[in-house]
Formats: C-alpha cells, sequence, structure tokens
C-alpha cells in the first residue's frame, strides 16, 4: 500500500468515543476525517471534517462515502459485515477489512478460530435453549457464564448460571437468543495485549495491561501488568497470531486469563482500539489511536516504547461530571462528549502516571 499523504480522507464508520479519538489523533497527523454514523451529532462527528448522518445499510450514502474517503476503517465491532462488503465492491480500500470484523461478532465463531490457529480458551458450549443449557451446566462443572452469541458489552447480554438455577429465567435475561456458555476460569489476574499489524505484516505490541473489572465493565487498567518477561512474551505471540491468522491491519487486543501457573487463555479479542489501551498515548511514544492511523494509512508504525508506568481508570455516568478542580492535577483527563451520563455508561477516562522504576 502506498502511504497516504497528508491531506488525505480517513473514512470511520461509527461516531463513538473511539471515532472521536481516532478522529483527533488522524487529525495530528495532518488527515481529514469523514465519520459515518447514525445520528444528529454523535461523539466523533463533533470533531470531524464531516459528519454523514446515515444508517450503515444505506448504500447510497456508503457508495458516496466510499468515493469521498481514500482509506476507510471503523470503531467498534457491530458495523455490519455487508456493508463492509458493500464499500470493498464500490472500489473503497477499507482495514482492517472483515475476517477480524466478521469473527469476532459471533462469540463461538470467534472461540472456535481461536482454538484453529492455536490459541487456548476455557471450556464452552453452545446453547440454543433451557435444556441444552441444562446439559452444558453439567458438561462444563455445574455452572458458568452464559453469553449471547452476537453483540452483548459492558456487561450486558449475560448471566452468571449453575445447575439448580431457574435456566428458563436465564435466556430470557438474555433475550432468548443464540448463546454460549462459558465455564469459570480460575484466573490469577487478566491481561489485554494491544497489538498493530501494518498492511505489509509488521507488528508492534503494547506492554500488556491488568484489567480490573466490575459489573462487567473495565474499570481499571495498570501497566506493567506484574507478569515475568517468559509470560508477557507468550502473551505477545499469541496476539501477533492472531494479527497475522486474521490478515489484521490497523489494531486490534487479545484479552487473556493469566492462571496461576502462567497458562494463558483467550478470553476474546476486538478488531479495533480498546478501552485497556486508552493509557497509551499519555504512556507510551505512540499512542494505540495514533498507530491505528499509522496503519491504515500505510506510514511505518511508531515505536511503543513505554515511558511512564500508567494506572487508566474509566469514569462511568456521573462519575464525568465532577468539576475539574478535583481531578488530580497530575493526572490526564479525556472525556468522550457525550451528552447523557446515564448510570454505568462510559463517560470519560483518567490515565495517571509515575516514573518507570
Amino acid at each position: 500500500m502506498t502511504p497516504l499523504p497528508a491531506g488525505s480522507v480517513i473514512g470511520i464508520l461509527g461516531g463513538g468515543q473511539l471515532g472521536r479519538m481516532l478522529a483527533s489523533a488522524a487529525a495530528r497527523l495532518g488527515f481529514d476525517v469523514h465519520v459515518l454514523a447514525p445520528g444528529e451529532a454523535p461523539p466523533a462527528a463533533r470533531v470531524a471534517a464531516k459528519h454523514w448522518n446515515a444508517a450503515y445499510e444505506d448504500e447510497a450514502a456508503l457508495k458516496a462515502f466510499a468515493e469521498a474517503c481514500d482509506v476507510i476503517t471503523y470503531e467498534f465491532e457491530n458495523i455490519p459485515v455487508a456493508s463492509v462488503d458493500y464499500l470493498l465492491a464500490c472500489g473503497a480500500i477499507v482495514h482492517p477489512g472483515t475476517k477480524s470484523l466478521e469473527t469476532s461478532q459471533d462469540r463461538l465463531t470467534e472461540k472456535r478460530f481461536l482454538n484453529e490457529i492455536g490459541i487456548e480458551t476455557g471450556s464452552y458450549a453452545p446453547v440454543s435453549s433451557p435444556e441444552e443449557l441444562k446439559t452444558a451446566l453439567e458438561t462444563l462443572g455445574g455452572e458458568g457464564l452464559l453469553k449471547t452469541r452476537r453483540e452483548g458489552y459492558d456487561g450486558k447480554g449475560q448471566a452468571s448460571v449453575k445447575s439448580g438455577d431457574d435456566l428458563e429465567a436465564a435466556f430470557d435475561s438474555i433475550g432468548h437468543v443464540p448463546a454460549i456458555l462459558e465455564a469459570f476460569v480460575p484466573f490469577e489476574r487478566e491481561i489485554s495485549v494491544v497489538i498493530a499489524r501494518a498492511p505489509g505484516g509488521a507488528t508492534a505490541a503494547f506492554d500488556p495491561s491488568m484489567n480490573d473489572h466490575s459489573g462487567g465493565i473495565l474499570r481499571t487498567s495498570i501497566a506493567p501488568c506484574g507478569l515475568s518477561e517468559g509470560v508477557i512474551a507468550r502473551a505477545t505471540r499469541l496476539a501477533e497470531t492472531l494479527a497475522q491468522e486474521t490478515g489484521h491491519v490497523g489494531v486490534l487486543a487479545l484479552e487473556l486469563f493469566v492462571l496461576e501457573d502462567g497458562t494463558l487463555l483467550a478470553n476474546e479479542f476486538a478488531p479495533r482500539v480498546h478501552n485497556s489501551g486508552h493509557w497509551t498515548p499519555e504512556g507510551c511514544l505512540t499512542g494505540q489511536f495514533e498507530q491505528h492511523i499509522r496503519a491504515v494509512a500505510g506510514w511505518p508504525l511508531g515505536p511503543v516504547t513505554r515511558v511512564f508506568e500508567v494506572e487508566m481508570q474509566n469514569l462511568l455516568g456521573e462519575e464525568a461530571l465532577a468539576p475539574p478542580e478535583s481531578y488530580d492535577p497530575d493526572a490526564v483527563v479525556t472525556l468522550y462528549g457525550k451528552r447523557d451520563a446515564k448510570p454505568g455508561r462510559k463517560m470519560g477516562h483518567v490515565v495517571r502516571r509515575t516514573a518507570k522504576a
């Protein structure tokens, strides 16, 4: 891919906070950004050169968008695959493309793919009825996490279940849709590896972060993650394998459970910039948002050397409404420009830095 010159147009499918931070990074590198997303003024649109207010399935809008953009990317994994296929049929360059997008949209497909390329996961079973759930529970040790196969995030679309529970009610709670039962994994900690892959296959991985979740929502990410160099090297190799096997161009994140003995089991992956990498712009020579733009534009990847010890904390709901003077003056605050501070909604994040030990 010939590197795009400054002044080229980068299109982003999706108008949320990830698109907003991608658009800001692209603008700093001299690109114009067009955002296609439904809604009058989503967060990303308000920092972009142009907003296309259209549904992702609107073929007329997609065709015009393809003609206006030099390359197109996306900010979240629930963009319809058919829309990306249509953009490609219109002659658009789309990175990362459809392989990693389509694979990550179905949890069963995702886990099977990870296993096929040599990345271990916890035990799981597909379930489509309370009866199948009962059988799966018996197979997987009597308890587990029931998740919808498609969509669902930040704790939505999932329920903790065990043998003897009202399994009909459990299915009702997730909408009675095709699902997957995941066995509980006795992990010592959770980490994620955020990695970028360039069009030619070069990769650059950030230091893994240790992540803490509450109610299915990421609360904090800390780097360094406190693991041995050997475990970190193995985790990085798994992320490299995933990026290469999907032919991914751009940033992706692989979430991993770390067992007491250092065994690594994949939880899931995201074919995009990731919440657990929000510390990288303040903690590294190149942040994940700039790195993604560099990759999709065909530029060389930037150095990912971590220069601080960092802790990133998500700001949920009204936590983001605190007066500016209440923030630690040494912390870096990023707010997403969302209009409604709903409970549990990601409204921003704060990064605290200390000198490397």
